[in-house]
């Protein structure tokens, strides 16, 4: 395949808009959907081979172009926030992708990293990390994951028929509205609904981060090629007509619940009210999702040693100052108690962090309205930076857009529960986080060592009662995202009517049904620092060594990786 420039797009794949070109397009894309379904899984490795390939030859200048746009040092730790992010994560996905495909033809059902088992719930819990095929034990030293099944799974159903069933099915197109923050969200998602949905996609990409288009032309060029891609950029305009255009039979959208509720019941609100109120939505099509949430971060209170309380101080941080703030996953409510002896402590390992390091350049359109909202003030600066900013002891009566509006800055808030005994307190977080705070995608625990082992059956009790799509306990939840093999959305019991954080899942690289969430379990604290730490002193260097390793996975690319682990 010959690449094309920087500048112009590949003529099959047109990124400027009219009605003709899409309607071309989707002409393209609907034959593309009819060979997708009877397409060998062979192909379909073959085709995500070659796009690994190109990855790794182009990964460059996508670090470059992202850095660039967000005003952060290519050469520097903080870029290994967009290489981890964008081509290493994007990558792993790939390999994890083909893995599977290759486990199904060789025995018709995808290789779990082990047995599933049954919890004190009588719940289906099934493995999805580590990848021993990845080295995972080595690289994410002490990280495991499980998807815990809804009760009426087993067995026997606990993968979806989606391969088998296939053929059966109509051609599909779906339009895939992209992520403006994180670049391999985008990515991903058209690749989930092409290999797992079995739908080619029309890939729109957000206005924020159109500058993606040349290089994700280059990268998806045999998509491109076998019609089952096509990248287009525009504004609201091009959205709407995408939308609404009668060859678009499926949608997903990365993006706010308001722009869910604008596309689905309209962007006029007392005809939005009418139109739920009749159940008259004006797009049938079917739509999934990954909305917004007010990501909260539950203490619960005991004994930490201080290496303990400082590294779970680092890694909430991480979770604040990535992307500036401007993810989903950022933590925006620290829930203490107020009767915890290492509250103050841990806080202001928390405030000294946040101090240490540099403001970052607000990227994302519309983020001094929603600091000045969400902080209530507005400093002045010619850089175009917010400051991080923590908000102790708010309380829901006096705060209430801190619970219920999802700020998307730099501006996280700790609120206090006054109970202290920890089974108790975490009774009480649970339906705090559950009924007063926006959002069903994601929370975190952390949790006392002996606290954890000894009250397992009251830990499963809570966790199986958060109505979040994944619970991590002493991580952050941006790494279910990253590691790509656990399903990745809200909660289950959203509805279009209440869609919460969103419909559907994505990544699940297994391919399994029945999801309730997944649930991600690390150590207090890790040797070596992970990578995602801000602190990290090699960050840069460690993320790039991950895309070789993800290029061609095998023990010979695992020293540079520990070396530069070592001395982050």
């Amino acid at each position: 395949m010959t690449s094309t420039s920087e500048t112009e797009p590949s003529p099959r794949n047109p990124t400027a808009y009219d009605a003709s070109t899409l309607d071309h397009a989707l002409t393209d894309l609907k034959r593309g959907a009819k060979r997708l379904q009877a397409m060998p899984l062979a192909e379909c490795c073959s085709l995500l081979d070659a796009c690994a390939a190109l990855i790794v030859q182009h990964a460059d200048e996508w670090i470059r172009v992202s850095c660039s746009a967000k005003r952060i040092a290519v050469d520097q730790p903080i870029a290994a926030e967009e290489i981890l992010a964008g081509p290493a994560s994007l990558l792993r996905y790939l390999r994890l992708v083909t893995g599977v495909f290759r486990d199904l033809q060789a025995s018709g059902v995808p290789r779990l990293p082990a047995a599933p088992r049954t919890n004190t719930l009588g719940r289906l819990c099934v493995p999805v990390l580590p990848i021993d095929d990845l080295y995972d034990r080595l690289i994410f030293k002490g990280l495991q994951a499980e998807v815990w099944l809804q009760p009426e799974a087993d067995r026997q159903s606990m993968f979806s028929d989606a391969w088998e069933t296939r053929a059966a099915r109509s051609p599909r197109v779906a339009c895939v509205l992209g992520a403006g923050n994180v670049s391999a969200i985008p990515a991903t998602d058209a690749l989930y609904k092409i290999f797992y949905e079995f739908e080619a996609v029309l890939l729109k990409l957000n206005p924020v981060n159109e500058y993606l288009e040349p290089v994700f032309s280059k990268i998806f060029g045999p998509l491109i090629s076998a019609d089952l891609l096509r990248i287009v950029r525009g504004g609201r305009d091009v959205g709407d007509a995408i939308v609404q255009h009668p060859a678009i039979d499926a949608l997903h959208l990365t993006g706010s619940h308001r722009t869910h509720e604008a596309i689905v019941w309209g962007a006029d609100p007392q005809q939005r009210v009418q139109r739920q109120r009749d159940n008259e939505p004006l797009v049938t099509k079917a739509i999934t999702s990954e909305l917004g949430n007010v990501t909260p971060w539950v203490i619960v209170p005991g004994e930490y040693s201080q290496r303990q309380l400082r590294a779970q101080a680092e890694n909430l941080v991480a979770s604040i100052v990535a992307n500036a703030s401007f993810n989903c996953v950022a933590t925006k409510l620290i829930v203490t108690s107020s009767g915890w002896p290492q509250r103050q402590e841990f806080l202001d390992h928390i405030d000294a962090l946040l101090q240490q390091i540099p403001p970052r350049y607000a990227y994302y359109p519309g983020s001094r309205e929603r600091f000045e909202r969400a902080a209530g003030f507005l400093p002045f600066d010619e850089e175009g930076t917010l400051p991080w900013t923590l908000i102790r002891d708010a309380k829901p009566d006096q705060s209430p857009h801190l619970f219920d509006e999802e700020s998307f800055v730099c501006v996280c808030a700790e609120t206090q529960l006054e109970e202290s005994q920890p089974e108790r307190f975490l009774d009480q977080a649970v339906a705090f986080v559950n009924d007063q705070v926006f959002g069903t995608l994601c929370c975190s625990l952390t949790l006392p060592d002996a606290w954890r082992k000894q009250h397992r059956d009251d830990l499963e009790r809570a966790i199986d009662r958060l109505r979040y799509g994944s619970v991590c306990l002493n991580q952050w939840a941006g790494i279910v995202y990253g590691l790509m093999t656990p399903p990745w959305g809200g909660h289950h019991s959203a509805s279009l009517a209440s869609p919460d954080s969103g419909l559907g899942h994505v990544h699940n690289t297994f391919g399994l049904a029945h999801v309730d969430k997944t649930v991600l379990l690390g150590p207090l604290s890790s040797v070596p620092k992970p990578v995602w730490f801000p602190t990290h002193r090699t960050a840069d260097r460690l993320a790039r060594r991950l895309i070789r390793f993800y290029e061609k996975p095998g023990p010979l690319r695992l020293p540079p990786i520990f070396y530069h682990a070592l001395r982050g």
